[in-house]
């Protein structure tokens, strides 16, 4: 069993933190948004993805939990995206913000993919050959490159709201926006074609990293209440620590490889 590295313990803890939040708030953490309010038994469901955080989070901190750990939390992520992220797409395929949010719970999803083929026992290799070991570690990479495609053409398309939360003390905020969407896009293709695809998981989550540094740490910093920014804030981390996971799997691979192996 190989754990993935330091991302990989961040990420649980980060988990940890959610789930302790969605249990002493009693309701969705900010990476759960989604379910529709008319849905029975709501609260309920709240609760149980607290508890799925928690667990799954203390579980990956320990190389006897960790597979189990990783199965609850890889199958939660996967049917959550299915039932109450997919739908967006469905309901309005032609607008880009129905393809931004489920693109988030992607990330998240990959880096679980990611654990999971990482520490998968001979159960699942017997079983569930596909996703586990180099297969599974393709896919978490594929479903986080597919994502941050997404992420760039939000850039582009809502360009002035993203001008709007570049920092005051930076220059040409509209031309950070459309830099930043094309990175993105960039990132997009390397990781999917296998071209710099190291390069780009690694400048792809320092981007988001940066951008949860210099966007949301100082106005959260700064004593903000409103639920969104909270909201915002927390989920730009634990995408931020989603790609860390990711970009650690290709550690083994040189940084400017240009083909796909």
């Amino acid at each position: 069993m190989r754990l993935t590295g330091l991302g990989h313990a961040v990420f649980a803890a980060t988990l940890i933190a959610l789930g302790l939040w969605g249990l002493v708030g009693g309701g969705f953490a900010a990476i759960w948004e989604g379910a529709p309010k008319a849905l029975p038994a709501r609260e309920a469901l709240a609760y149980a993805c607290a508890v799925v955080s928690l667990a799954s989070g203390a579980g990956l901190l320990w190389r006897r939990t960790a597979v189990p750990a990783a199965r609850l939390l890889l199958a939660w992520l996967l049917l959550w995206f299915l039932l109450f992220k997919t739908p967006l797409i469905w309901r309005a395929p032609l607008v880009e913000i129905s393809w931004e949010d489920p693109a988030e719970t992607l990330v998240i999803l990959a880096a679980a993919w990611a654990i999971y083929a990482s520490v998968a026992a001979d159960w699942d290799k017997r079983r569930l050959r596909f996703a586990t070991d180099e297969s599974g570690l393709r896919i978490a990479r594929g479903l986080c490159g597919l994502a941050m495609i997404p992420f760039g053409l939000a850039h582009l398309f809502y360009v002035k709201q993203t001008a709007a939360l570049v920092p005051a003390w930076l220059p040409a905020h509209m031309a950070w926006a459309d830099v930043t969407g094309y990175a993105y896009i960039a990132a997009g293709v390397a990781i999917l074609t296998g071209v710099l695809a190291r390069l780009g998981a690694v400048l792809s989550t320092l981007q988001m990293g940066l951008f949860t540094l210099l966007v949301w740490a100082p106005i959260l910093a700064a004593g903000s209440r409103s639920a969104s920014d909270w909201s915002e804030g927390v989920i730009s981390w634990t995408l931020t620590v989603a790609g860390w996971v990711v970009a650690e799997t290709y550690r083994e691979r040189p940084w400017l490889t240009l083909t796909r192996r």
